[in-house]
């Protein structure tokens, strides 16, 4: 606490400011709207999450002074970029796959379907009129028959 004044954590929460309040160094008490954001997006609870956040961030401005965790954030979003083209080449190469499947697929279904219309073809010539001739060729049937009468 400064010249008597308590500072905006205090003041926010309706508490006595003691002289060695820990936020009244980081939340003085003519700017009240500092603080006020800080206890409505951060509640208690997330306390722990906080002091882990600015951790990862010492730890990050350790490893790169200028950038900290926005450099490290800035290299996790060129992996996914790089990552979605990968995913976008695999699928392309999976829909080229199946399109040459279903285009070998469709050939032979023409090559059967060709060579069953060519054996139709050929054998309707010989097949068709035996066929044809088979109610004629009920004499063949009769003259057995006939034979037996004559007997």
């Amino acid at each position: 606490m400064g010249g008597g004044s308590p500072c905006a954590s205090c003041k926010l929460l309706r508490r006595r400011c003691a002289k060695d309040c820990i936020f009244a160094p980081y939340f003085p008490p003519d700017d009240p709207y500092k603080f006020a954001i800080v206890h409505k997006e951060l509640s208690v609870h997330q306390r722990a999450d906080a002091v882990r956040s600015l951790v990862y961030e010492a730890n990050a401005r350790m490893k790169d002074p200028i950038y900290g965790c926005v450099g490290v954030i800035s290299y996790l979003e060129d992996q996914v970029s790089q990552l979605q083209m990968q995913l976008a080449v695999a699928q392309a190469e999976i829909l080229w796959i199946q399109m040459q499947q279903a285009e070998s697929s469709m050939a032979n279904q023409q090559i059967i379907h060709a060579e069953d219309k060519s054996f139709v073809q050929h054998n309707s010539h010989t097949i068709v009129p035996q066929l044809m001739s088979f109610g004629s060729s009920s004499n063949g049937v009769r003259e057995p028959l006939k034979r037996e009468r004559e007997r």
